[in-house]
């Protein structure tokens, strides 16, 4: 959180930790970030995997689903067992019983009363995740929620909007990056993306830089050798 208090942190590495975090503090398979673009439009931000990200499009696309029902009310939606109702989100439900996803909370990232997204954790076993385990998630909801809306205590809420905004379209550069990292490496999306972060830290380049240097034809020789280092 500290390091969301500078003028140029980085939103989508916040994200990024946001999920890694998740995925090493609470007993679940996969996690994905949600976020509401300045119209109020849903977008994926982060997931722990392809499958994650894909279940949180079929969300947005769908326009029902935990993670909006989260950032809709504020309030966390817990569902123990999919199988139990599935026509409640039967799209939803279809596709997550497929990537044998059984269980799913979703907490959203608000700040009192400002809402800015939803995470989204996912369990392959039926059951509720326990009161502190839902108090972490929630936990570190609020620190990334805390990050994206921090600048509005000392700047216009109007830039910051726009922050998030530039940050929502970066998301998309690394998309098209990691396609062409997978393409060019025989790999799929959730490597390349492992490839293109890990090469990103230890150049201490900007993953968004690093992103967009690659879709406009950079050379990857580099970040394709070292995933054999």
């Amino acid at each position: 959180m500290a390091d969301t208090l500078v003028a140029d942190y980085d939103v989508i590495e916040l994200a990024q930790q946001l999920i890694d975090n998740s995925m090493m503090l609470l007993p679940i398979a996969a996690a994905g970030i949600v976020l509401a673009d300045i119209q109020g439009e849903m977008r994926v931000f982060a997931s722990s995997s392809e499958q994650t990200r894909l279940l949180e499009l079929l969300q947005l696309e769908a326009d029902v689903g935990p993670c909006l029902l989260a950032y809709r009310t504020g309030k966390a939606v817990l569902v123990d067992d999919l199988n139990v109702d599935p026509q409640r989100w039967p799209a939803f439900a279809q596709q997550a019983a497929e990537y044998n996803y059984r269980s799913v909370s979703a907490l959203p990232l608000r700040l009192r009363d400002e809402r800015v997204g939803a995470l989204n954790l996912f369990r392959t076993e039926a059951g509720a995740l326990s009161s502190a385990d839902v108090a972490i998630g929630q936990a570190l909801a609020d620190v990334a929620a805390i990050g994206i809306l921090h600048q509005r205590i000392v700047t216009h809420s109007d830039v910051v909007n726009q922050q998030l905004q530039s940050a929502l379209n970066t998301r998309v550069i690394i998309e098209q990056a990691k396609g062409v990292i997978a393409e060019r490496g025989s790999l799929d999306m959730d490597g390349a993306f492992g490839l293109l972060r890990s090469y990103a830290r230890r150049t201490q380049q900007r993953l968004a830089d690093l992103a967009r240097a690659v879709v406009e034809g950079a050379d990857t020789t580099a970040i394709l050798d070292s995933d054999s280092t």
